[in-house]
C-alpha cells in the first residue's frame, strides 16, 4: 500500500507512524485511518520492530475527525458503502474497531503528542500504551465512539470534562493520569525515542506478557463496574498467562470470585475477530498451574470453568 497521508519508517527497533496531513492539522479521514492500520500490520509482522511510536507532522498530533474535506469525501465514496447497515458498519470500523485493534496490538506503543490532541486525536492517543506530551500540548476529550475516557482519567473527571467540553493542558492531563510524561517541546522527540529504544531492548515475550496482563486488568475493572464482579490482580494475571500461553489474541471475558478463592468464567463477550476467550483446554492448564501453586504452599486452589 502506497502511503499518501502518513509516513512509516523503522528506526532502531521502533516503527514510527507519522500522521502527515499538516495542511489539515492531521485531521483523521478514512484514508489516513486505513493507512495507519496498514502501518500497524507492517509493524506486527516485522521482527525488527519491537515498539511502535505514533506522532503527528507539523507540530500537531491530530485535531480530530475529518469532517468533510474534499479528499476524504472522495475516498469515502470510493469505498462504496451503501446507506444503512453498510454505512453503519463502515463508521463502526473507523471509529471503534480499529482503535480496539490498535489498543490490543501485541507490541508496546507510545503516542508522542505535541500541539492539539482533539477528539479522534484523543482516541488514537488513548489506544496507545504510553503517552508522552510536550509541555504546550492541549487535549480535548470527545465522548463518542472509542469511549475510553472514564478509564483514561476516572469517571468523575471524565464527566466533568465531557459535560464542560474544555481543553486541558499537558500538565493537567498528566495529573489526571492520561499522560505519562510532560517534556519541554525541544526535548520531546529525543526523550520519547530514547524511551522507545530502551523498551525495544527488552524481551518481546516479556513485553507481550506485561501488556496482555495489564490490558486484562483494565478490562476486569470495566467488568467490575458493569457486573459487580470481584477479580484480584493475581487472578487476572493467571488467566492472562493461561490464554497467552495458548497463543491467542486476548479477548474480553468476565470472571467472578466464588467460594473464597475459586473463579468461574461467567460470560464470553469478545467477537471472534478480536480474539478467543478461555477454552476448556486452557482452563484445565490453568487449574494444573494453580495445583502446583497450592502444592508449593504459596497459594490457594482456584478452579476455572470455561
Amino acid at each position: 500500500m502506497a502511503f499518501e497521508e502518513i509516513i512509516y519508517a523503522v528506526e532502531d527497533g521502533v516503527g514510527v507512524i507519522t500522521l502527515n496531513r499538516p495542511a489539515y492539522r492531521n485531521a483523521q479521514g478514512y484514508r489516513m485511518l486505513d493507512e495507519i492500520d496498514a502501518a500497524f500490520d507492517l509493524a506486527l509482522i516485522d521482527p525488527a520492530v519491537r515498539v511502535v511510536l505514533v506522532r503527528g507532522a507539523g507540530g500537531v498530533f491530530s485535531t480530530g475527525h475529518d469532517l468533510g474535506t474534499p479528499e476524504d469525501l472522495d475516498y469515502r465514496q470510493s469505498l462504496g458503502a451503501q446507506p444503512g447497515i453498510q454505512t453503519y458498519d463502515q463508521f463502526k470500523k473507523y471509529n471503534l474497531d480499529l482503535l480496539v485493534k490498535w489498543r490490543n496490538f501485541p507490541k508496546p506503543t507510545v503516542a508522542m503528542v505535541e500541539g492539539y490532541c482533539i477528539y479522534a486525536g484523543w482516541m488514537l492517543a488513548a489506544a496507545m500504551d504510553v503517552v508522552f506530551a510536550a509541555e504546550d500540548a492541549e487535549f480535548l476529550a470527545g465522548f463518542v465512539e472509542y469511549m475510553s475516557i472514564p478509564w483514561d482519567i476516572g469517571i468523575r473527571r471524565a464527566k466533568e470534562l465531557c459535560f464542560e467540553s474544555r481543553f486541558i493542558s499537558a500538565d493537567e492531563a498528566a495529573r489526571y493520569g492520561f499522560v505519562n510524561r510532560v517534556l519541554p517541546t525541544a526535548d520531546l522527540e529525543a526523550e520519547t525515542f530514547a524511551w522507545a529504544r530502551r523498551v525495544a531492548e527488552n524481551s518481546p515475550e516479556a513485553l507481550r506478557m506485561a501488556k496482555v496482563q495489564m490490558n486484562k486488568a483494565q478490562e476486569a475493572q470495566s467488568a467490575i463496574g458493569q457486573y459487580d464482579v470481584r477479580v484480584t490482580p493475581l487472578q487476572v494475571a493467571m488467566v492472562s498467562a493461561a490464554v497467552a500461553n495458548k497463543g491467542t489474541v486476548m479477548a474480553p471475558f468476565l470472571v467472578k470470585q466464588t467460594r473464597g478463592a475459586d473463579l468461574e468464567v461467567i460470560d464470553q463477550t469478545a467477537p471472534k475477530e478480536v480474539g478467543q476467550a478461555v477454552t476448556p483446554e486452557v482452563a484445565a492448564s490453568l487449574t494444573q498451574m494453580m495445583e502446583k501453586v497450592v502444592e508449593s504452599g504459596t497459594g490457594t486452589r482456584a478452579q476455572i470453568s470455561g
